[in-house]
């Protein structure tokens, strides 16, 4: 019996094996069916297996779809953490340097009262007393330096409206106009920024009017 075509199976018996009798085309229909469940599993085959690599090639494409996008979220979840993270820091740093500012400026009367006793107790008989109140003011203010304080200069420099507040302004024809001539009270810088102006009295030529003091300091 020639070979079947597993793409086309006939199932027509020839006259001869229609007469070798019934036992024989029993047979060769059976061994016929056969045939045609072969080819038909071979195309089931051929066919499930390009439909399972697709079906997987799909599935791959999904899951790799999904963990980049679980990937990007996890980014920026970190990248949302890190900057909330940093913001709670600053916010903290600038709630501690807010206090310590305020503390610092209630205390700077006791600096100026140190300096006032310390301007006025020149005598000599004083010395020793002298000394004790000098050291302890230049205890206190060292504290406060490492805290950040810094003293403004004045004397001697440009009127600054940044950074001092003028109550006089003094002829003079020693000093350059618009010099600070002399101090009244110290300022004083925190972090960089004015926590109290000087309050100076600033020179003008002769000849020019005496103009009224300028604005306090822009803070």
């Amino acid at each position: 019996m020639p070979k079947d075509d597993p793409e086309k199976i006939d199932l027509n018996l020839d006259e001869q094996t229609v007469d070798e009798g019934p036992e024989d085309v029993a047979a060769a229909a059976a061994e016929a069916m056969r045939n045609v469940a072969r080819a038909a599993g071979r195309k089931l085959a051929e066919g499930s297996a390009d439909d399972a690599a697709a079906a997987v090639a799909a599935q791959l494409a999904k899951l790799q779809a999904e963990k980049d996008e679980l990937r990007n979220t996890m980014i920026r979840r970190q990248a949302d953490f890190e900057n909330y993270k940093k913001r709670v820091e600053r916010e903290r740093a600038e709630d501690r340097s807010r206090a310590t500012a305020v503390i610092i400026e209630h205390v700077l009367p006791v600096l100026d009262a140190f300096e006032r006793a310390l301007a006025a107790h020149a005598d000599p008989a004083y010395e020793e007393y002298r000394k004790g109140f000098e050291l302890i003011y230049r205890q206190l203010l060292d504290v406060f330096v490492r805290y950040g304080l810094e003293p403004i200069e004045a004397v001697g420099h440009p009127f600054d409206p940044h950074l001092h507040h003028a109550v006089e302004r003094v002829e003079s024809a020693e000093h350059e106009d618009g010099m600070v001539i002399e101090e009244h009270q110290k300022g004083y810088l925190f972090r960089e920024r004015v926590l109290r102006p000087s309050m100076v009295r600033v020179s003008y030529r002769p000849g020019e009017p005496a103009l009224p003091p300028p604005d306090s300091p822009v803070n």
